[in-house]
């Protein structure tokens, strides 16, 4: 197929030009290409100029990025290594306060004179169960929360220990308190023994209940042990007396008294005044007799007077 392309002069005059010759069609379109080429170009470089953001200007912005997030990250590790020392810090303090705790447990123990072994205030407590090997990258962490782990469970441990041997001094503590021991005068001296005697009315032979105390009149009686009061009144032979009930069937009982200080149903702490020597009653003179009955029946004071424990 032939093209041919007509074409008007200046002068009026046409030319016509065969495109189908190779040579005059390849030149056309390279011319065309070229155009199109340069126009595109144009166009791309006016789009660059136009919404290029400057280098420079974006390096500035990514440094001042990164510096605040290097200053986020320092401050944030900072405040970690604070929070992770004071942690340990404490750490340590409860760990120094559990090392208290035991040396205060051991001393308890032995002082209740606890057999070996029923207390154990030195070792740690037992513990078992299967336990999973961690990833290298969680040991340290894991270690540490193993620590708080096991110093959680020794502060249980302990906690129950002692509160086991706090019930049992409790418990000790008050059969101490409540049971007769000791003397009921600070001072004067034993002037009728526990048994038969002389009776120093008739000078016949007679069973003397309880024990005879000399002394000052006004001198000081006090509970050896505690109780309640069961009686405070006079009481034929006796005098102005004063009873205290000890519970584990014990009862004391003061009398000859000048005055009684105590009124029944009050509580009676062991040492307390409860009266004050005198010789009411069947008494030759300023004097305290003092008994100590169990289950009902009269015991030699003796043994209580010179204990003072159970």
């Amino acid at each position: 197929m032939n093209i041919i392309l007509f074409t008007r002069r200046r002068n009026g005059t046409s030319s016509q030009y065969d495109l189908s010759q190779p040579r005059l069609f390849a030149g056309l379109l390279t011319g065309t290409m070229a155009v199109a080429a340069a126009v595109f170009l144009s166009g791309f470089l006016y789009a660059v100029n136009k919404h290029e953001v400057d280098p420079n200007q974006q390096v500035l912005e990514l440094e001042a990025a990164l510096a605040a997030q290097e200053r986020e990250l320092i401050a944030t590790r900072e405040e970690a290594r604070e929070n992770i020392e004071a942690l340990a810090v404490r750490i340590g303090q409860m760990q120094a306060h559990v090392i208290r705790v035991d040396a205060l447990g051991h001393r308890l123990t032995k002082m209740a004179d606890l057999e070996d072994g029923e207390f154990n205030f030195t070792a740690p407590p037992p513990r078992g169960g299967p336990e999973l090997e961690l990833a290298r990258s969680e040991v340290n962490a894991q270690d540490f929360l193993n620590g708080l782990d096991d110093l959680e469970l020794l502060i249980q441990d302990r906690d129950k220990q002692l509160g086991v041997l706090e019930s049992l001094l409790l418990t000790k503590n008050l059969e101490e308190e409540i049971h007769p021991a000791g003397r009921p005068i600070s001072s004067g001296w034993i002037s009728s023994f526990y048994g038969t005697r002389r009776d120093p009315f008739t000078g016949r032979r007679a069973r003397h209940e309880g024990v005879d105390f000399a002394g000052r009149a006004g001198t000081e009686i006090v509970a050896v042990g505690a109780g309640v009061v069961s009686w405070s009144a006079d009481r034929y032979g006796y005098g102005n007396m004063v009873e205290i009930n000890h519970g584990n069937g014990y009862r004391t009982r003061y009398a000859h008294n000048q005055a009684n200080l105590v009124s029944v149903g009050d509580k009676i702490e062991k040492g307390q005044t409860v009266a004050l020597m005198g010789s009411t009653g069947r008494a030759t003179g300023p004097n305290l007799h003092f008994e100590v009955l169990y289950n009902g029946r009269t015991v030699d004071p003796v043994k209580y007077i010179n204990s003072q424990t159970q």
